[in-house]
């Protein structure tokens, strides 16, 4: 019998007990042996629930009992995750988990300690929920080299976009019907100021290039600024506005990586990713550009890809699986100083005046689209170094400026 145990009985840690104990055969039958929930961990009374006498309160009865061999932690946050998670290594207990901040701000320490101790710790839920993406990067691409990593990582602000787009929705109000459908937390700051797209490339990008990176090297904007106007000015343009986390590796050996609302031209097939979708596009050497999509959230997407690593773990005991990154160097990230277009938006109560200096600066030929009733201009600039662009910036008339990087 393999024992497991369960951190946390929210929304993700009750999916994964529904399908741990309502659908134990089906585990194992992929295990073939018999595998069994002994603890969930949880401060909250559960006693009307048919498995409530597995529920504890006591950390240590868990990391102490010998039998159990694998734990999920699905608690979220920092702590006590991380102490909870680092001791049950410590202890000899394979771990897996789909808190994306513990794996983007603790990976490399974890992975190390569970190489020390010869077992695993598997992640496969903290990026694309029920997306399959990590083990077919480490598995499945591991003869490319992969040099890219683009996507939209983010369900509710791509939700919230997309309803500005098609109906038209302003910002806040499209936030309050994601909230009212459960696309977004009561406090939504994670996911519109981009903190929770950024947790994810910083794994990603740490199992593409074998590096840790940290969110707090990632340059990262959300879209709460993000208007009707911008949206507007972009289906004029024949582009559709989204959250983008890149990463890509340098000739150096270095990488850069950022999170960033932009313009993404219609050819490209992120531009088409609607709703609570998510997409994930990986770069390879040999295969070109692959991509994973789905929904990447939700509770029994992300409770399957938790049991799916417990059955991996339940399947590699006495084995690890080569599933890791090493700590990373001062200055392994770097800012992104490639040529790229931008949009701007330039408004001025003085619009004879911003014309004149945008046609000195720019010169007619850019794309623009001029509208002097409302005194603004929109315009996607050439392909130039961001330092540059903004100071051809400082040379317009405008009273306002809004400056967005664009996938062109």
């Amino acid at each position: 019998m393999i024992y497991t145990a369960i951190l946390g009985h929210g929304t993700v840690g009750s999916g994964v007990a529904e399908i741990m104990i309502k659908h134990n055969d089906r585990v194992k039958d992929k295990v073939r042996e018999d595998i069994a929930v002994k603890y969930i961990l949880e401060l909250r009374d559960f006693s009307n629930l048919t498995y409530a006498d597995k529920f504890t309160k006591d950390f240590e009865k868990i990391v102490n009992d010998r039998e159990v061999r694998i734990v999920a932690e699905v608690m979220g946050g920092i702590n006590p995750a991380y102490d909870f998670v680092k001791r049950c290594l410590e202890a000899g207990k394979s771990v897996v988990t789909s808190n994306k901040e513990l794996v983007a701000a603790k990976g490399a320490e974890l992975l190390k300690i569970a190489a020390e101790k010869n077992v695993n710790f598997l992640f496969e839920a903290s990026v694309g929920g029920g997306i399959p993406i990590l083990r077919p990067m480490a598995q499945c691409l591991a003869a490319n080299d992969i040099n890219r990593v683009t996507g939209i990582l983010n369900g509710t602000t791509n939700y919230i976009l997309n309803k500005m787009i098609v109906d038209s929705m302003d910002f806040d109000t499209a936030l309050s019907l994601a909230k009212e459908k459960g696309f977004a937390e009561k406090d939504p700051t994670a996911d519109i100021e981009g903190h929770d797209a950024c947790r994810k490339i910083c794994i990603l990008a740490s199992l593409a290039f074998g590096k840790h990176v940290y969110p707090s090297e990632v340059k990262t904007e959300g879209i709460s600024n993000i208007t009707l106007d911008d949206v507007a000015y972009a289906g004029k343009f024949n582009c559709a506005i989204k959250l983008i986390a890149r990463a890509k590796k340098l000739p150096n050996g270095k990488i850069c990586a950022d999170v960033a609302p932009r313009l993404v031209g219609h050819d490209n097939i992120l531009s088409n990713v609607d709703g609570v979708f998510n997409a994930i596009v990986v770069r390879g050497d040999a295969t070109g550009d692959v991509m994973f999509y789905g929904k990447g959230a939700g509770k029994m997407p992300t409770a399957s890809a938790v049991v799916a690593d417990i059955i991996d773990c339940a399947k590699h005991l006495n084995a690890r699986k080569y599933f890791d990154w090493q700590e990373s160097e001062e200055g392994y990230v770097v800012e992104d100083n490639s040529k790229q277009r931008f949009y701007v938006l330039a408004k001025s109560s003085d619009f004879e005046a911003l014309d004149e200096s945008f046609n000195t600066v720019f010169g007619e030929s850019t794309v623009n689209i001029k509208n002097c009733d409302l005194g603004e201009i929109a315009f996607i600039t050439d392909e130039d170094y961001e330092q540059n662009i903004k100071e051809k910036l400082k040379a317009l008339k405008y009273d306002s400026i809004k400056l967005i990087k664009t996938l062109l």
